[in-house]
């Protein structure tokens, strides 16, 4: 279950209690406020809080203007002026909180980007729900043999099943023991910071996660990337899904000038300007690796 009861019975009491305000809010986040989205089998996503909105972006970047800004082009022009030319600043006004229950080996990768600020369930405190990331059988898949770090073909038939019941097993094996070796039932038993070291890592946690728009489309460009692994791009999934509702003329933005466009180093663009002349270009002449004209190439389709 994503959501227990509890958690449940507390959004429901936010959403019922609407609070007035004077400061600038997003109808389109005010909309998802506090609703946690199921993401894999046990996890979600869900907006606690939020600062700002593409308004706030425009603000901030036309205070360094000072005076003559009466000419200026309107928000979504300012803001897709800011994206394209690669300005952080003002895209820092605005901030976003959120409550996420993931696996550990998905925090372990999202905890990489340094530019939030969490706090996370503690196992040294409290005792671990026995809830663990099974993958559906579509998601079980071998070792790429292109990519060091990536999947290729997915299991099927008696050695998909032979992998599943392995997981499963060790899972609730060792959960079973994590169980054993902090009750007091007639022993004194271990200590829960010591006790949680033999939990697996596809067990659940939930953390608070709070950072600015910048830093966030830093994240979401790298994993909602569709070369990201899996188990962790169903989350920002769902993350995007919020942030284009948020801030709409900032996320358009972002996905035309980040997630639909490529950077060319110099060698690159080279290429493309000789070819654009009429010149067969190849590998040999172009001044690149084999690496960067085969990823040259995937960019040109």
């Amino acid at each position: 279950m994503p959501v227990t009861p509890e958690q449940q019975a507390e959004i429901d009491t936010l959403r019922s209690q609407p609070r007035q305000t004077l400061r600038a809010v997003s109808e389109g986040m005010e909309s998802h406020l506090y609703t946690a989205y199921p993401v894999l089998d046990h996890g979600f996503v869900r907006v606690v809080d939020y600062m700002g909105d593409d308004a706030a972006i425009c603000q901030a970047a036309r205070v360094s203007y000072g005076k003559g800004t009466k000419s200026v082009q309107n928000d979504e022009g300012l803001i897709r002026y800011l994206m394209r030319h690669w300005h952080s600043t003002p895209f820092e006004m605005c901030e976003i909180k959120l409550h996420v229950k993931l696996p550990v080996f998905v925090a372990r990768q999202w905890i990489r980007h340094r530019t939030a600020n969490v706090n996370e369930y503690s196992a040294r405190y409290s005792i671990l729900d026995r809830e663990f990331y099974i993958p559906a059988p579509e998601q079980l898949a071998a070792q790429s043999v292109i990519n060091n770090q990536g999947r290729g073909e997915a299991l099927t038939g008696d050695e998909a099943a032979r992998v599943l019941e392995i997981l499963k097993s060790d899972a609730n094996r060792a959960y079973d023991h994590y169980e054993s070796m902090i009750s007091e039932d007639g022993q004194q038993g271990l200590a829960r910071e010591l006790a949680r070291m033999n939990l697996p890592a596809n067990i659940y946690t939930q953390w608070y996660w709070k950072v600015d728009l910048h830093n966030l489309f830093h994240f979401l460009r790298l994993r909602a990337d569709s070369h990201a692994q899996y188990e962790i791009r169903v989350y920002t999934d769902e993350i995007c899904k919020v942030v284009a509702d948020w801030v709409p003329f900032a996320f358009k933005a972002f996905e035309d000038y980040r997630m639909g466009g490529e950077t060319l180093s110099a060698a690159a663009l080279d290429c493309v300007r000789r070819m654009l002349k009429g010149e067969a270009v190849t590998q040999e002449t172009s001044g690149m690796s084999a690496r960067e004209w085969r990823e040259l190439q995937e960019v040109l389709g």
